[in-house]
């Protein structure tokens, strides 16, 4: 107990170090930056900000809750990493789960490792240590490695390199991506697996796709079943949708806009008159209350 007591001293005399002008460490050369560059330190939540070069967008509110009450209870088991962007001023590389947990439980500072890196050094440190992460959905992953290739120039062998995965695994994540949006958010919702995904992505045409994802979700398809109906969809009648009616462009573009929203494909029916209904599918309790949120907000 008397070590944990002490290295946690450690942090605060650092962090006292860290607000002192005279002492504002900028490069890995400056005075004192030995005492601080890797060492935990005891950081002010209110010095540091969100890393804007973040790939993960998602983060489940009930989970954060559990990882905040843990926190309450045993504290911060793993420091965050960040980087030095200004005097007493930071800026997240990874830990932003923890970083926000310990902001909804009201504490004050943070233990944190400090390193000292540029935009796109900070951004490839995001990157790589964020697809090293159990939690993720597959399309995260294949989010972080499309960013990779766009925006520090890596090849698919040097992320290979960099990340300690096969190449083939890498252009599997990325494959994904050529998925309907819809289909990348079921498969972020867990509606889907990448099984079905990488089954899906075998037809090249998103309307053919959504199909093929509406039949999975209705009939519960396992990836086994959804690689046979993938295999045989040009052959089969049953899949084929039979022909409908031309609908108004203000509808096609009406449908088109409701399904990026709600993230199902939205069925609607017009008569001759001009009279319709709009139709929106929902999978289970959850995603009904998601729907219902949804609505709420546009109110």
């Amino acid at each position: 107990m008397a070590k944990a007591t002490k290295k946690q001293a450690l942090g605060r005399g650092l962090s006292a170090l860290l607000q002192d002008p005279s002492n504002d460490i900028k490069s890995v050369q400056d005075k004192n930056a030995d005492k601080v560059i890797g060492n935990i330190v005891e950081l002010d939540l209110n010095a540091i900000e969100v890393n804007p070069f973040q790939p993960r967008t998602q983060f489940n509110e009930e989970a954060l809750r559990e990882l905040a009450s843990s926190i309450r209870e045993l504290g911060i088991i793993q420091p965050i990493t960040v980087r030095k962007i200004g005097f007493n001023k930071f800026q997240l590389v990874s830990g932003e789960r923890r970083f926000r947990a310990s902001k909804l439980i009201g504490l004050e500072t943070i233990p944190a490792y400090i390193r000292i890196a540029n935009d796109q050094e900070s951004l490839e440190m995001a990157l790589v240590e964020n697809i090293q992460r159990q939690d993720l959905d597959p399309i995260e992953v294949a989010l972080s490695y499309q960013r990779l290739i766009d925006e520090i120039n890596l090849t698919q062998e040097q992320m290979s390199e960099r990340v300690g995965k096969k190449r083939s695994t890498i252009s599997n994540y990325l494959r994904l991506l050529k998925l309907d949006p819809i289909i990348q958010t079921g498969m972020r919702d867990g509606f889907i697996s990448m099984g079905h995904g990488r089954a899906i992505i075998n037809i090249p045409e998103h309307t053919e796709q959504l199909e093929i994802y509406e039949k999975i979700l209705t009939n519960k398809l396992s990836v086994r079943a959804t690689e046979d109906l993938v295999r045989n969809y040009k052959n089969t009648s049953e899949v084929i949708a039979p022909k409908k009616e031309e609908l108004p462009k203000y509808i096609k573009k009406g449908i088109k806009e409701f399904s990026e929203y709600f993230g199902h494909k939205i069925n609607v029916k017009v008569s001759k008159r001009g009279k319709g209904t709009i139709n929106i599918p929902f999978h289970s309790e959850e995603d009904f209350n998601r729907i219902k949120k949804l609505i709420e907000s546009a109110k």
